[in-house]
């Protein structure tokens, strides 16, 4: 029997069967009310639900205009509506033009925006202001109930309401999402979110850490670990704020970053906990022990490398899927790159999940990582979060940076205006330096050649060499003698490979034999992975890179003292980019006692932030900071943490050729692509020209590139740039 719904005055959505039958209508007005509510409840996180309840009211009253209502029975079949244009079906800016006729000019970027761009992404202030000069049709009915707007429970200053207008925007995006969801699939909506709060996995990390501590050996090393985990839970009951927790490579930092991250968020009542880590390898790795202590089911990964098809739970691959759109988790391992460019993007995917940090707690990986380009809108972004949204930020890293006060570059413009107060967790008279001390530097600033190195590197058994460049690390590698497990690591090789390769050598270490293990790597291997070498050598750098390298070295304190070599390639090559700040930083560093010691790694910031230029490269002052011209698109197309100077190719390695096949008939789909990450490896845009000319790369969808050949992946070193049929030509 056909169903026939009756048809709203307004409608919203249309809701058909898969033999195309109308089996539901939502009205605007119910769909308005809904996404009303949900904008309201999340806003309220931050003390501005009435706000929010405005944004869902007015989001979609464009859509009563009549052209609109023939436009959307055109499309759904509806026989007899044609009488629209492709510009009067446009609907957001309707809502906009109310907002600002009801609430003044002063709702603006808090209402007019957000609701104006609602599906597009938010507009620079110039490009709103082209909608705001239209009229409001006549069929539309202004609201005459104008719900009352409370104070905001902060006071706003020019620098902060960009985040506050992205953040009302991510509070009406997903809930317009979730609603229109409910609607059209609601088994999908059914499966949303992680129902588990961060109390309830309070007792699994507690008995966690009871068995750890159970299975442990009572040495020197594990009672230090266990006084930093005491200092921890200590700290954790001071009030919101930014936090720093400062312990050498070995003091066991990520679980007592947990630790703290945990009792702070139970004893404040916030959300979830965000991981926001610079390297896919530390990541991998760190969500690995988050899910042996919570389960899969409570810790969601959103980065590059992580394929959510590798869930076997058929449920929890599908929430984890949808939770990457809003991070509705209670715990969450993700990229610096993807939390700090989603608190700058204009963009709706994106700026979706903001609403979801609200009284959270971020806790930033080996935070000297974050770029100087961009450290000022950084630092100004995590104030901002902490000052209106009630985020608590912890610091980690063995190397810490300078991020309060007033750091000086090399001209009055660039001066970095930091954090007002960092608090660290260790006591400095802990001293925990001295009493991890595994490590013996040894500088050689003379110049060395490849050769050199190499033949240096020949002499151990076991030993790691990290290079500066992909270049360096195949130059010495490829003149090591191949015996034993001889290995090269950079990011010429695809994410499948290098992850295979770092267990390779986990498992090699792991044996107590004499079996040689050289492995000559990019830095990609320099913080947070799991290895443990009795000679390092680390090409010059600055001295948070050297003391990141020098951490692979007698990590597990199995010998008294080890050495981490530091040498110069300068016969081979200079030093380029800002690895040259950072060198000459730590070079201007005289009469160093200590090279271990906290006060040596602050004058090290000091030096290296004394020759920059900038701390805001792209102007985000500029294009943010000022309330009437905000230009929210023009910030997000230009805050890149990661330059996007590279072409991404699919090599041929693995099973990756099969997915290519599938790419080519199947089309694009999300897990598909996340499967095909794993065996793309990214090079600069000359070289990408290179294998054009020779004919190796080919373009089987649009800006989808496929190195076909497969002996141009070399297992060894990953892609080759030379051409090897001419190489094999020549050797004929």
């Amino acid at each position: 029997m056909e169903h026939n719904p009756t048809f709203p005055q307004y409608i919203s959505h249309i809701k058909k069967s898969l033999s195309g039958e109308i089996e539901s209508l939502q009205s605007n007005e119910e769909h308005s009310l809904e996404v009303a509510k949900l904008a309201k409840q999340f806003a309220s996180e931050f003390g501005m639900g009435e706000w929010g309840y405005v944004l869902g009211l007015l989001h979609d009253k464009g859509k009563e205009k009549r052209q609109f209502q023939e436009y959307i029975r055109d499309v759904n079949d509806i026989p007899g509506h044609k009488g629209y244009t492709q510009e009067g079906k446009a609907h957001a800016y309707v809502g906009a033009l109310i907002a600002r006729q009801v609430y003044g000019k002063q709702a603006t970027q808090l209402f007019c925006n957000p609701i104006a761009s609602h599906h597009r992404g938010l507009y620079n202030y110039h490009e709103l202001g082209k909608w705001l000069t239209k009229s409001i049709p006549e069929e539309i009915d202004i609201i005459t109930e104008r719900p009352i707007l409370n104070r905001p429970p902060f006071k706003i200053s020019g620098d902060e309401l960009h985040h506050l207008s992205r953040m009302m925007f991510s509070c009406l995006v997903d809930a317009d999402y979730l609603n229109t969801e409910f609607f059209m699939d609601e088994p999908t909506s059914q499966l949303r979110g992680c129902h588990t709060s961060l109390q309830d996995l309070m007792p699994l990390l507690e008995l966690y850490l009871d068995k750890l501590q159970l299975s442990s050996v009572q040495s020197d090393v594990n009672k230090i670990r266990q006084k930093v985990q005491a200092c921890c839970r200590e700290m954790s009951m001071n009030p919101r704020g930014f936090y720093s927790l400062t312990v050498p490579t070995g003091g066991g930092k990520t679980l007592s970053s947990l630790v703290w991250a945990m009792q702070h968020a139970v004893h404040h009542g916030l959300k979830r906990i965000v991981f926001a880590i610079p390297y896919t390898s530390i990541i991998v790795q760190t969500a690995a022990i988050l899910k042996e202590i919570f389960g899969e089911e409570a810790v969601l990964e959103h980065h590059s490398n992580f394929d959510p098809n590798a869930i076997n739970n058929p449920v929890h691959r599908h929430q984890a899927k949808l939770a990457t759109e809003n991070w509705d988790y209670p715990i969450i391992v993700t990229t610096n790159v993807q939390l700090f460019e989603s608190m700058f993007s204009h963009r709706p995917s994106d700026c979706r999940k903001l609403h979801n940090l609200a009284n959270s707690i971020i806790v930033l990986d080996e935070v000297q990582t974050l770029p100087t380009d961009f450290l000022q809108p950084i630092v100004d972004a995590l104030k901002t979060y902490r000052h209106l949204f009630g985020v608590s930020v912890l610091f980690t890293t063995a190397s810490q940076p300078i991020l309060s006060g007033i750091i000086e570059g090399c001209n009055p413009k660039a001066c970095f205006s930091g954090l007002d107060v960092v608090k660290e967790i260790i006591p400095r008279d802990y001293v925990l330096h001295d009493r991890l001390r595994r490590v013996h530097l040894e500088i050689d600033d003379a110049a060395s050649a490849y050769d050199e190195i190499a033949d240096r590197l020949a002499m151990h058994k076991r030993v790691l060499c990290i290079v500066n460049t992909r270049n360096d690390a195949r130059e010495i590698f490829t003149r090591l003698p191949q015996e034993g497990l001889t290995v090269h690591l950079s990011r010429m090789m695809c994410p499948r490979h290098v992850g295979q390769t770092i267990e390779k050598i986990k498992h090699a270490l792991s044996n107590d034999t004499d079996e040689i293990i050289r492995v000559v790597a990019t830095q990609l291997i320099e913080a947070g992975v799991d290895i443990d070498f009795p000679v390092v050598y680390r090409q010059e750098a600055g001295l948070d890179s050297i003391l990141q390298a020098a951490g692979r070295c007698n990590r597990e304190g199995k010998l008294e003292v080890a050495t981490t070599r530091v040498f110069s390639l300068s016969k081979e090559h200079l030093l380029h980019g800002k690895i040259v700040f950072a060198n000459q930083a730590r070079l201007n560093m005289k009469n160093v006692k200590d090279w271990f010691a906290p006060e040596t790694m602050t004058e090290f910031f000091r030096q290296y932030y004394s020759q920059m230029e900038t701390f805001d490269k792209e102007g985000m002052k500029d294009l943010l900071y000022n309330p009437k011209e905000i230009c929210f698109e023009d910030a997000s197309q230009k805050f890149r943490l990661i330059e996007d100077g590279g072409v991404s190719v699919i090599v041929n390695t693995g099973e990756s050729m099969a997915l290519v096949e599938q790419l080519k008939t199947e089309g694009m789909s999300y897990a598909l692509m996340k499967q095909l990450s794993q065996y793309s490896v990214t090079i600069h845009k000359g070289d990408f020209e290179k294998l054009k000319r020779f004919g190796a790369v080919e373009e089987i969808i649009e800006s989808i590139f496929v190195v076909n050949d497969r002996a141009q992946y070399d297992e060894c070193i990953g892609l080759r740039l030379d051409n090897h049929w001419l190489s094999e030509t020549l050797i004929i």
